[in-house]
C-alpha cells in the first residue's frame, strides 16, 4: 500500500518554490530582499498545493512529473486551476477496460457511490441527533435519506439516480445550519453555493472539496486510470469527472465533518474571511493555513476500512478506493465497494 507522505501547502502570495539538489526551497521577497521561508527534503513530499500567486521553477515541475508527486494550483478562493501531470502509469488495456465499463456499468457504479454518499450524510445527521439534539427537521431529513437509500436499487437510469442524489443533498444541506452547536459563533449556513462562495461555510467546503478532489485525481492516475472519464458526473473538457465521482464518498464523512468541527470549536469565525465587491467570500491567508493544518492532521487519523477489514489512515482512502476501482475494472473483484461511514 502507498505510504502516506507529507503534503506541502504554499499559501503565501509571491512565494517562489525551487529545487536545490534534493531539497525544496521556498523564498519570498520582502522589501526587495529575498528571504528563505523553508527548506525540506524533496522525497518526503507526496503532494504540493499552491494557493494564489505562487511561482514554481521548471525544475520542480519536472521533478513532480517524473516522480508522480502531485503539483496543483488553486486561486485565492481555493478553486482548482491546473495540475502537473507526468507520464501515465498503468497500461492501455486497463484504460480501455475503463472506457468500456463506464459505458456499460455507469448506472451500477453511480448507484453504489450515491448510496454510499447518502449513508455517510445520514450518519452525520444521526451523529448530531444522538450527541446533541434531534429536531423535527433533522429527523425528517434522516428518514428521507433512508427512503432514498431503499429506493436506489430499483433504478438503472442514470438521470434518475442523479435526481435522487440531488434530492438527498437538498435535504442534507437544508438542516446543515442546525449542526452548528456553538451558539456563540457568528457563522451560519443558508444553502449550498459556489463560484464564488457567498459565505464562510461554503468557502471552506469548496476549498477543501477542491483539495481532496485533486488528491483523488492523483490517486487515480497512480493506479493507471483516466481521472477524466467518470460515470456519475457528466464529462466535459477540463473536469476530472471520475475524481469527482469518488469524491462523493468522502464529502460528508471527511470534509463536512471537518468544517463543522472547525466552526463548533471556534477555530474559525467571521473575522477569518473577507468579502469582495461582488459578494464572493474568500478565506484569509492565515486562516487557510490553519484549515490546511487541521485537514492534514485529520488525514493522519486511523479508521477501520469496512472492505479491507483493517485500520488505515484517512489520508490513504483516495489511494485505496482508486486501487479497488482498478481491481473491479480489471475483473479481479465482482463489485466495486464504495467507502461509507457506518
Amino acid at each position: 500500500m502507498k505510504k502516506l507522505q507529507n503534503c506541502l501547502y504554499i499559501n503565501r502570495d509571491g512565494a517562489y518554490l525551487h529545487k536545490e539538489r534534493e531539497t525544496l526551497i521556498i523564498d519570498i521577497k520582502i522589501e526587495g530582499k529575498k528571504q528563505k521561508l523553508m527548506q525540506l527534503p524533496i522525497h518526503s513530499i507526496g503532494h504540493i498545493f499552491c494557493f494564489g500567486n505562487i511561482m514554481v521553477s521548471p525544475q520542480v515541475m519536472g521533478f513532480c512529473g517524473e516522480n508522480g508527486t502531485g503539483l496543483a494550483f488553486f486561486n485565492q478562493y481555493g478553486r482548482f486551476q491546473a495540475r502537473i501531470v507526468g507520464k501515465q502509469s498503468g497500461n492501455v488495456l486497463l484504460r480501455r477496460a475503463q472506457y468500456n465499463i463506464m459505458e456499460k456499468q455507469a448506472a451500477v457504479l453511480a448507484r453504489d457511490i450515491v448510496a454510499a454518499k447518502i449513508r455517510s450524510s445520514r450518519a452525520v445527521l444521526q451523529r448530531h441527533a444522538r450527541n446533541h439534539s434531534n429536531t423535527v427537521e433533522i429527523q425528517k431529513s434522516i428518514d428521507r435519506h433512508r427512503q432514498i437509500i431503499e429506493e436506489l436499487p430499483a433504478h438503472t437510469d442514470i438521470e434518475k439516480i442523479r435526481g435522487l442524489e440531488g434530492e438527498a443533498a437538498s435535504h442534507y444541506f437544508k438542516v446543515f445550519d442546525q449542526l452548528i452547536t456553538n451558539s456563540s459563533n457568528d457563522i451560519h449556513f443558508d444553502r449550498r453555493n459556489r463560484r464564488p462562495p457567498k459565505d464562510p461555510i461554503n468557502a471552506m467546503l469548496s476549498f477543501l472539496y477542491a483539495v481532496q478532489g485533486n488528491e483523488i485525481s492523483s490517486a487515480l492516475q497512480g493506479v493507471g486510470l483516466d481521472p477524466q472519464v467518470g460515470f456519475l458526473h457528466a464529462e466535459r473538457p477540463g473536469r476530472d469527472s471520475l475524481a469527482q465521482d469518488l469524491l462523493e464518498e468522502f464529502r460528508a464523512f471527511f470534509i463536512d465533518r471537518l468544517v463543522l468541527t472547525l466552526i463548533n470549536r471556534k477555530q474559525v469565525s467571521m473575522k477569518d474571511f473577507e468579502t469582495d465587491t461582488l459578494g464572493g467570500v474568500s478565506i484569509k491567508e492565515d486562516t487557510r493555513k490553519a484549515i490546511l493544518q487541521a485537514y492534514q492532521q485529520k488525514k493522519q487519523e486511523e479508521i477501520h476500512h469496512p472492505f479491507l477489514n483493517e485500520k488505515i489512515a484517512i489520508g490513504l482512502l483516495p489511494h485505496i478506493q482508486a486501487m479497488l476501482l482498478a481491481r473491479y475494472i480489471r475483473g479481479d473483484i465482482e463489485h466495486y465497494p464504495p467507502f461509507y461511514q457506518r
